[in-house]
């Protein structure tokens, strides 16, 4: 007559981790929507019932988009930056490109955070390219 074996302690380990881990997705998904309906609430409270925009009207009037020209001969390449101004801080940039085609090989907040830097390069040996230099500044 054969006898059974008792479970070694490792595979008891092995299976109690094994229930656990289970029945933790169990457990997450009956906490996860509590957890989300006391943010929302929390959330609904600090807002103190005002909408979207009636937030974003007092932050409007801080925010301002600075511009510079920028243009390259054939085979160029040059640093052009849009400069925020006295009292503002650069959060954002970028550029764009009327003409020609042209490489970014860097874009930045210049070192003092008062403008945006962009790094540009023509791709075209025969025609210059131009645009635009962006600067998102925040007083």
């Amino acid at each position: 007559m054969s006898r059974i074996r008792r479970p070694s302690p490792t595979a008891i380990i092995a299976l109690t981790a094994l229930f656990v881990a289970l029945s933790g997705t169990a457990v997450a998904a009956g906490v996860v929507p509590l957890a989300k309906r006391a943010l929302i609430a929390d959330n609904a409270k600090k807002l103190q019932g005002k909408t979207a925009a009636q937030l974003a009207t007092p932050v409007a009037g801080r925010v301002s988009l600075r511009t510079a020209a920028w243009s390259l001969n054939p085979g160029g390449s040059a640093d052009f930056t849009a400069s925020c101004s006295a009292g503002e801080k650069v959060v954002g940039g970028g550029y764009d490109h009327s003409s020609g085609d042209v490489f970014a090989l860097d874009d930045r907040p210049s070192s003092d955070g008062g403008g945006w830097k962009v790094s540009l390069e023509s791709l075209s040996p025969t025609s210059g390219t131009a645009g635009t230099i962006y600067a998102v500044c925040v007083r």
